[in-house]
């Protein structure tokens, strides 16, 4: 059962009408009910916390700071619709099981992991697989806005951290942080003062305090950048590689069975052809396909191979240091 005083106080303030100091009550009584074990109850709580028609939009209006800081994005991707090293989706297909038997989980005093941090170069995938995380796990995608977040007055980042992470932990989601390393640089950077020093600090904090109905996902390209001790924070880590010809080769494949019609150039050409590009540019290059394709229809249907080896030379003209 709960303390005597947060059901008093949960009665009160419903009389009252005080949503905020509510809200506040059960999230108390539910924090409460997780640290004796009562996880049923502490989960149900939480449902009703997250899920009903008041939870979200009030929270919201109530803090209009927050209203810049982070964007819902209704997750579409799935692990299926990436191209990655088997070790990459073993991974990622632990913390989703983890997560659908956490109960079983709970029962042997145990938490699934819920922070994991993506490396690797730009465009091969990391926001992609975090989308992909939270529609498998059927939770809200939320990804920070960094420029909502970072205030120029001192002390006042640390703050917008604190607040967002209040309104988070209220939350089943996802919370993706990309190009992670504008908020969690080094504190023994020589080029930043005491006020990065500061948010870096809250950071770390709040990544401690998380709850592990929050999903943290963290995606840099410089890895070399993050705090030392970020690194110790994320239970996860994985390096999204870019495109190997194999991978390439597997992705047009794939992109071929999405628009209905082959590209009229063997998977495997266009993959050594446009070696050294990202999966966003190969994406790129397969839309800039279609597009011809779909604009010249009907005469193009039979003209799919002369249109990808023009978008072939152009693109291999356009990005010459990397594509051969």
């Amino acid at each position: 059962m709960a303390r005597a005083d947060l059901v008093l106080n949960l009665v009160e303030t419903g009389m009252r009408g005080d949503l905020t100091r509510f809200k506040k009550t059960a999230e108390a009584i539910a924090a409460e009910a997780s640290a004796r074990h009562q996880h049923i109850l502490a989960d149900k709580l939480k449902t009703l916390l997250t899920t009903s028609p008041n939870a979200e939009g009030r929270r919201f209006t109530q803090d209009a700071s927050l209203q810049n800081a982070f964007y819902e994005t209704q997750p579409q991707k799935t692990l299926s619709d990436l191209v990655l090293p088997e070790s990459v989706i073993t991974l990622i297909s632990e913390v989703i099981e983890e997560h659908a038997r956490r109960e079983l989980l709970r029962s042997y005093n145990l938490e699934p992991r819920h922070k994991l941090l993506l490396c690797g170069a730009p465009g091969n995938g990391k926001t992609t697989l975090a989308e992909a995380l939270a529609n498998h796990l059927s939770v809200p995608f939320f990804t920070v806005k960094y420029e909502g977040l970072i205030n120029s007055y001192l002390g006042q980042t640390a703050q917008q951290i604190d607040k967002l992470f209040d309104f988070i932990k209220t939350q089943r989601c996802v919370l993706f942080f990309d190009e992670f390393d504008a908020i969690g640089k080094e504190r023994e950077d020589l080029n930043e003062n005491g006020e990065m020093k500061r948010v870096v600090n809250s950071l770390l904090k709040q990544i401690d305090l998380l709850p592990s109905h929050v999903v943290v996902v963290g995606a840099t390209n410089h890895e070399s950048m993050l705090d030392k001790a970020i690194w110790r924070r994320f239970q996860v880590q994985a390096t999204i590689p870019s495109p190997t010809k194999a991978m390439a080769e597997r992705w047009f494949e794939g992109f071929e069975k999405r628009i209905g019609h082959t590209l009229g150039i063997a998977p495997s050409t266009l993959a050594t052809k446009l070696s050294g590009l990202s999966f966003a540019e190969l994406e790129e290059f397969g839309l800039d396909v279609q597009r011809k394709y779909v604009l010249g229809l009907p005469q193009s249907e039979n003209k799919i191979k002369s249109i990808t080896s023009h978008c072939l030379k152009f693109w291999a003209e356009r990005y010459k240091p990397q594509a051969k």
